[in-house]
């Protein structure tokens, strides 16, 4: 089967950072699917992995963690889908990845495809959806059926792939008054076309930019953007008794202190952890994935794809890599058809 994987952990300027290879087709077993991958899109976590570093692999190590696809052979214990089924799914950190002709996926991280969706529009939703799920709802505590109405988010960083499903999550499901972030004028009416309540610029401290659009406090922050460079503006913005999550690693200490007199609860959300630690509740991905699907097939909830590019293959991988890399994109990438 056609791949695309690394040998070497190289810039992306370099050829050699992706390359095109030939692999056996993989044998479901256990809850494993056997998914022919139709469409992949990719995320920052694809170009953190593939960054330079001094190992090198014996084998192609497959990267890939969105995708779309059709069920094309099942293991002996897989209890919620056929062979034929179309699917979704964000994958596991721990196994070959998505870019590849074929891939093995245990079925309770994978959801059924929204009908209302082509396979390139399906591949951009799974990893940014999960996160944001498990964000809003998990991490936050912000109810799915609306208890919190009238409540408020931040959302920082509005214009990428997990807020542009978070943003629609926080109005249609949990009723709050959002607030996004974005430095530019596309990205700006990105995020109001994603249905914010109102839009201030990151590149300015968030808590003056709340200040000046008449904002006191709010009671919820998704950081999606530099958690260390936000952190005193964020531990000024939240709300008394407030909750703050971010997905975003800081390469250096952050003072808790800063929340302990609000009594502010923070919280990390990583959408692996699931798969990595093969939790008792590892099926709730599939579960929310199958919501998210009801969500978008109801007109609820809109794909995040911005471009499609053509085929699949490890020059068109590194050209979305290097645009990944660079910061600016707006909504998701997705990578559609094997040549």
């Amino acid at each position: 089967m056609k791949a695309i994987g690394l040998y070497k952990y190289l810039a992306i300027e370099d050829e050699e950072s992706l390359v095109d290879v030939e692999l056996d087709q993989p044998t479901p077993a256990g809850r494993d699917l056997l998914i022919a991958v139709k469409a992949v899109s990719v995320n920052p976590v694809d170009t953190k992995v593939r960054a330079p570093k001094d190992t090198v692999e014996s084998a192609p190590k497959i990267l890939g963690w969105d995708g779309a696809g059709e069920v094309i052979a099942v293991g002996g214990d897989v209890e919620h889908f056929a062979v034929g089924d179309q699917v979704y799914y964000a994958g596991d950190l721990t196994r070959a990845g998505s870019n590849s002709e074929y891939q093995l996926v245990d079925e309770r991280i994978v959801g059924r495809m929204p009908e209302t969706l082509d396979y390139a529009e399906a591949a951009a939703l799974p990893l940014t959806a999960i996160t944001a799920w498990e964000a809003l709802f998990d991490r936050l505590a912000i109810s799915k059926t609306g208890k919190n109405e009238g409540q408020s988010i931040l959302i920082i960083g509005g214009a990428g792939g997990v807020a542009s499903i978070a943003i629609q999550l926080a109005k249609q499901l949990a009723k709050l008054h959002v607030i996004g972030t974005a430095s530019r004028q596309a990205s700006s009416d990105w995020v109001k076309a994603r249905g914010a309540d109102a839009v201030i610029n990151h590149r300015n401290p968030i808590d003056e930019e709340l200040a000046a659009a008449g904002i006191d406090s709010v009671d919820y922050i998704l950081c999606l953007n530099s958690t260390a460079a936000h952190w005193p503006a964020m531990a000024n913005a939240i709300a008394p008794q407030g909750r703050i999550c971010s997905i975003v690693d800081t390469e250096e200490p952050v003072n808790l202190n800063l929340l302990k007199s609000k009594s502010v609860i923070f919280s990390w959300e990583f959408m692996f952890t699931r798969s990595m630690f093969q939790t008792a509740d590892m099926i709730e991905q599939q579960r929310l994935l199958n919501a998210v699907a009801d969500l978008v097939d109801r007109g609820q909830l809109a794909t995040t794809l911005s471009e499609v590019i053509r085929p699949i293959n490890a020059a068109n991988l590194r050209k979305v890599h290097g645009l990944i890399e660079q910061g600016n994109t707006i909504g998701k990438l997705v990578l559609a058809d094997w040549a």
